[in-house]
């Protein structure tokens, strides 16, 4: 019998890998798992009845008082982090998006990422629990992951925006797809527009978050595009000065969090994310605006231009919003001058002089980037992030 607390296999969920075979429950379990194939390792996993597991390399998970397991940070400025968290901060959500998607017996949900990522693994076992179709298409090609897309049937897909461009330049059919959850990063424009001519009916419900924090706010169609929406039922959010003030609506700073989703501890160091007073920060800001919540940047990636303080991610995702841009990162050089300049790495067919002048004329000439490097394959984390390390490598 699972105890309380812990993921199990609903007796009504049903596994599906890339060619469509079915795979059943009550594999051998293994606190260490190799990702592949995905759902013997979800098997495998959830026959442990709440005991610690990863899926992924490395040294054996501790086994705690209560059910958990470990799993990946994005890792898009560094090397990934393993972290610990309990079973039942992924279940507290799950009971949520039951009721805010309809997610239950006979939903079709598919994921298009590997299990070391988080964000596959989430949905993945969120499906197991809550007696859905699970539908792994991680192994396929984008025109096949379209094309299984479509044949299926799938309402429901969890996804990065990078596995989103991917499937929207494949070739193949229109999709019967009705909600997308997207996480990672923020959906430009251009994407988002895409995506609704690949299937007519669907909703988007972009979400901020961290594997430190899980869900921190969620963006339904109803939100400014602009913004990564409401706070996610039971997050307390808060923006807070250096000092650990609370700061007014509108005022820019650093975002603080309290939920039942947060994870226990890093395995092996430190990590970024610090607590007060049970309230946790990955470094990110942002500001609180009529109760939705805008991103700036995290911390760690802003720089100092001429005393201003910039953050590339409102660069990148204003490129990313020009037409022929299909991947964009900002890096910081050194500069004599400024202190630092910045560069841009573009993905796709835009101009450099086009790009450089609605640069400018977005961010004044103290700030926009200095120069567009091309980039013909575009780096990549296996949780879909830009690797920022391998472009500035290239640099």
């Amino acid at each position: 019998m699972t105890p309380q607390g812990a993921f199990r296999w609903h007796p009504r969920a049903r596994v599906f890998d890339g060619a469509g075979r079915a795979v059943p429950p009550g594999a051998a379990f293994q606190p260490v798992i190799p990702d592949h194939p995905a759902g013997l390792a979800l098997a495998s996993a959830l026959a442990g009845q709440g005991r610690a597991f990863r899926i992924g390399p490395g040294p054996a998970p501790d086994d705690a008082a209560e059910p958990g397991f470990e799993t990946l940070t994005g890792g898009s400025s560094g090397t990934p982090r393993r972290i610990r968290r309990s079973q039942a901060s992924w279940i507290a959500s799950f009971q949520v998006n039951a009721g805010q998607f309809a997610i239950g017996p006979g939903t079709g949900i598919a994921v298009l990422g590997r299990l070391v990522h988080s964000l596959a693994l989430y949905a993945a076992l969120e499906a197991l629990h809550l007696g859905a179709d699970l539908h792994l298409l991680e192994r396929l090609r984008p025109d096949r992951q379209r094309a299984a897309l479509a044949v299926r049937g799938i309402r429901l897909l969890y996804a990065t925006p990078a596995q989103l461009r991917l499937l929207v330049d494949a070739p193949g059919p229109e999709l019967p797809l009705d909600t997308l959850i997207v996480g990672g990063s923020k959906l430009d424009p251009a994407l988002r527009a895409a995506l609704h001519a690949l299937a007519p009916a669907l909703r988007i419900h972009e979400f901020y978050g961290a594997a430190e924090t899980s869900f921190i706010s969620l963006a339904g169609p109803d939100a400014p595009q602009a913004s990564v929406g409401r706070p996610y039922p039971g997050v307390d959010l808060r923006i807070r000065a250096a000092d650990g003030t609370d700061l007014p609506s509108g005022a820019p700073g650093e975002i603080w969090v309290r939920s039942p989703y947060v994870f226990s501890d890093y395995v092996g160091d430190a990590g970024a994310a610090r607590r007060a007073d049970g309230w946790l920060s990955v470094g990110e800001h942002g500001r609180m605006q009529d109760g939705f919540l805008y991103l700036s940047g995290r911390a760690g990636r802003m720089v100092k231009i001429a005393d201003q303080s910039v953050y590339p991610e409102e660069i990148e995702l204003f490129l990313l919003s020009q037409p022929g841009v299909a991947s964009a990162a900002v890096l910081p050089r050194p500069d004599a001058r400024r202190g630092q300049i910045l560069v841009a790495f573009v993905q796709g067919s835009a101009p450099d002089v086009r790009l450089l002048t609605a640069l400018r004329h977005a961010f004044g000439p103290l700030v926009a980037p200095r120069a567009i490097l091309r980039v013909e394959t575009w780096p990549v984390l296996p949780s879909g992030k830009t690797d920022l390390a391998a472009l500035e490598r290239l640099a």
